[in-house]
């Protein structure tokens, strides 16, 4: 196992349930907002949020000389699960932390007390296959992943045809960018608080760039998703879309389809990403599906 540091912090009290968040690819763990993670403390939960390795405050790593595959990233779940002595946790995933909890639940049942997926896609669906396919102007084959909206393929189109951006400010500047196609056209976009959610993130990175190996990672082990595997989460499973996801659009309902009894809850006017306008709901949802 690599020794790469992770950086983690908790709220709550050690003695209230725990509930593990996990950030998506490329994501620092503080895209948990703190009005979001401050619902669920005031809701008698002991919450932990971490940045994944190569992103944030948490260690980088020198890809050509340790090359990992999302199996590492898989395994730094456990890692911090350790770290905290928690041997199960409440684990509620976004994006690809979604992902990862998928997985997690299938590999090691006896480790997840719950399961709460939000703007994910279900694990062995080839979601990044569907991606790059979109991004290349190709056919998607029949059985295939609803493909990400136009203005979500057209932006990155564009990004990969752009210089990159040099500078704090124009680095900033796409970030914001970026957050605003994610954030979809459901709800207005607060650039203010954009700005400073970004400058936060750049400004606590050890190295910004360092999140390209999160592909790198992909690209080293293609197969990391196991198929076929959801009917075995054993998990209550909570999942949740938003009603103008731009990525991953109608993959919540197929893996709720695929674990058994997972519910599916859609919020109006979200995107992917966490909007202070559902905080509340999604807090609620999370606090109700967690009890007992």
């Amino acid at each position: 196992m690599q020794n790469v540091t992770i950086w983690s912090e908790e709220f709550g009290a050690e003695t209230d349930a725990p509930i593990l968040l996990i950030m998506g690819s490329m994501s620092q763990g503080i895209l948990w907002p703190d009005e979001f993670v401050g619902r669920l403390t005031a809701g008698g939960r002991r919450v932990i949020r971490y940045d994944h390795r190569d992103t944030g405050m948490s260690g980088t790593v020198d890809f050509a000389a340790e090359p990992y595959t999302w199996d590492d990233i898989k395994n730094d779940v456990y890692r911090v699960m350790d770290a905290h002595g928690l041997e199960s946790a409440h684990l509620v995933g976004h994006s690809a932390g979604g992902l990862l909890g998928q997985f997690v639940a299938v590999e090691r049942p006896e480790r997840v007390r719950s399961l709460t997926v939000i703007a994910s896609s279900p694990l062995g669906g080839g979601e990044g296959e569907v991606l790059v396919r979109a991004l290349m102007g190709q056919p998607q084959p029949e059985g295939s992943l609803p493909e990400p909206t136009p203005e979500f393929v057209a932006f990155y189109r564009a990004l990969m045809a752009a210089p990159p951006p040099e500078g704090r400010r124009a680095l900033i500047d796409g970030m914001i960018a970026e957050q605003r196609l994610l954030h979809g056209t459901g709800l207005p976009f607060d650039e203010d608080a954009a700005r400073r959610l970004q400058e936060r993130i750049y400004d606590r990175a050890r190295d910004l760039s360092a999140v390209a190996n999160h592909r790198l990672a992909a690209m080293a082990k293609p197969d990391f998703e196991p198929v076929g595997v959801l009917h075995q989460v054993k998990a209550p499973t909570l999942v949740i879309e938003g009603s103008h996801e731009p990525a991953k659009p109608g993959h919540g309902a197929i893996i709720a389809e695929r674990i058994p009894a997972a519910r599916l809850m859609t919020v109006a006017g979200m995107g992917h990403t966490l909007p202070p306008e559902a905080h509340e709901e999604l807090a609620a949802a999370i606090l109700a599906h967690t009890a007992g």
